[in-house]
């Protein structure tokens, strides 16, 4: 790359959106509502033009690498005066999770619905509606199975983070504090919540159809807590006079 094409590549990708176009020029298949996480650390392999191909609704957090080729023919041009090339196609379908610090090897196929592990090096095909970790990575789970395990951890999770913050501060906290936290008592029909609040929730965790799809959802109807004041009686009930 000459000095003017680094220049010019530079000045593009100091966005995560500017690089996603410098990914789509460069030959990367990408879907609708790709989401880059530290974008300047993410590095794809664009030496070879339609070789990574991305679905919709795909998230990569920080350190992520994806390979679409190898240079063993290093070795190989050594031992045995040889020259072998390495190249083929990395998929990655819809609604998928790539955690940090990943890595996918060339020739890889990852279905939909899928969440890949923090650090996991991914040398084979990941089938969908899996959760898959490890060096190498290997399916762990279905996602049925990791969101039930999830469900069971949220609340549990979230009473010691309340517990956490009362203790620290000695004032209880308020529902600013818990914007991650909000499926587990988030009712605008109940109760009145700060506007930044809200927009926060539209925004980032419940974009564009997302937030109407959830509230007409199982999970929300079902949530645990009819307000925030509830949780908080519940997580701490000390600190209302009860025992």
């Amino acid at each position: 790359m000459g000095f003017i094409s680094k220049i010019r590549k530079h000045w593009q990708c100091r966005t995560a959106k500017g690089y996603e176009q410098w990914l789509r020029d460069n030959g990367v298949i990408i879907g609708k509502d790709l989401h880059l996480f530290s974008h300047s650390s993410i590095r794809f392999d664009i030496s070879s033009p339609g070789m990574i191909e991305i679905g919709d609704n795909v998230v990569f957090a920080a350190d992520v690498s994806i390979l679409t080729h190898d240079y063993c023919t290093t070795v190989f041009r050594t031992l045995y005066h040889d020259y072998l090339p390495g190249r083929s196609k990395v998929r990655i379908g819809n609604n998928v999770l790539i955690n940090q610090k990943a890595i996918i090897l060339r020739g890889v196929s990852i279905g939909d619905n899928v969440i890949i592990g923090a650090g996991a090096v991914v040398n084979k095909d990941i089938p969908s509606n899996s959760v898959a970790a490890g060096v190498p990575a290997r399916v762990i789970c279905s996602i049925d199975e990791y969101y039930a395990k999830r469900q069971a951890q949220a609340l549990q999770e979230s009473v010691a983070y309340a517990r956490h913050l009362y203790t620290l501060r000695g004032t209880l906290p308020t529902v600013e504090d818990f914007w991650e936290e909000f499926a587990l008592f988030y009712h605008p029909e109940n109760e009145t919540y700060p506007a930044a609040f809200v927009q926060r929730l539209q925004r980032q965790q419940l974009p564009h159809e997302h937030y109407q799809l959830f509230l007409q959802s199982p999970a929300h109807l079902n949530a645990p807590f009819p307000t925030f004041q509830a949780f908080l009686q519940y997580a701490i009930p000390e600190a209302f006079g009860k025992c």
